[in-house]
């Protein structure tokens, strides 16, 4: 390989990055390649999930800071580099009507405003292939549907020398993914295998709410099992928010490995030959770049 391959991955909030994609990275990571995480927003607004911090007045008073320490601790696990986009997080409003969103927020930044950021860390960064969300923001959290029309509109402007001036010299990257890793054929068989093994499953509501819902095409089902642990530490490490005791970890690690084994991504767009299913985001850049 005549060059480093360099993944990008952009992410809402901190703690995104290490439930979505994790495992890829850190195999990827491994194997050599250089990743950059670029979050959007601080988490600002983000709810203190874990019980055991919930009614602590020290978190409550220092959320953004400590939120920000997390994303430090998950990012030495991983082994990958980090970026703040410097926004700010839009919360998740909640109600029947449903309030609007704070001003200057993220999710309200005009979306040529909000590209800039992106688009000069493409530049800089030089990404072969980028992950994000699908157009619904794999749920629609508004900082989740703004961040994939943040990247989508970054990967076609970056490479574009009329686009941005002053930003960077143009580049291209030339794979752009989504995130699928909750799909409910994944669910599923993690559910049936832990009822199968005699255990409680913490799925059961959830699949029945999913019962019409149909999955996403995956394209690419990246083999990363052995990294499964080194994902579940990344996560722990976001201790506002997430629940040691909760639905994350209630599958056990050797049961997932069985079960399914691979992390899953739909290629977006790709601007190297492909052939699909791949199980490797750089099939085809790696031909590009021997």
């Amino acid at each position: 390989m005549s060059e480093r391959l360099r993944l990008m991955a952009v992410h809402a909030h901190p703690d995104d990055e290490s439930s979505k994609g994790a495992a890829t990275m850190a195999r990827y990571v491994d194997e050599g390649v250089d990743v950059l995480v670029a979050t959007c927003t601080g988490g600002e607004r983000g709810s203190v999930l874990n019980p055991r911090l919930q009614d602590d007045p020290n978190v409550l008073a220092n959320l953004p800071d400590i939120r920000r320490r997390e994303m430090d601790t998950a990012r030495e696990i991983l082994g990958v580099r980090q970026a703040w986009l410097g926004f700010v997080d839009s919360g998740l409003p909640e109600g029947d009507p449903l309030p609007p969103l704070p001003e200057g927020c993220f999710a309200l930044v005009p979306l040529e405003e909000a590209t800039a950021p992106l688009v000069r860390l493409v530049r800089e960064f030089r990404p072969h292939v980028m992950t994000t969300y699908d157009e619904n923001g794999g749920y629609p959290h508004p900082d989740h549907i703004k961040c994939h029309q943040v990247a989508a509109a970054a990967f076609d402007a970056a490479g574009d020398p009329e686009r941005y001036p002053g930003l960077g010299e143009p580049w291209q990257p030339l794979k752009l993914y989504y995130n699928q890793t909750f799909s409910r054929a994944r669910t599923l068989a993690l559910h049936e295998g832990m009822l199968a093994e005699g255990m409680e499953s913490p799925w059961g509501e959830m699949l029945e709410r999913w019962k019409d819902r149909e999955d996403r095409a995956t394209t690419t089902h990246v083999p990363c099992a052995d990294y499964f642990s080194v994902r579940d530490r990344a996560l722990l490490a976001h201790a506002t928010q997430v629940d040691p005791d909760g639905f994350w970890f209630a599958c056990p690690l050797e049961l997932q490995r069985r079960l399914w084994p691979t992390e899953d991504f739909e290629l977006a767009r790709s601007l190297v030959p492909v052939e699909l299913p791949e199980d490797d985001l750089f099939a085809g850049v790696r031909e590009r770049l021997a």
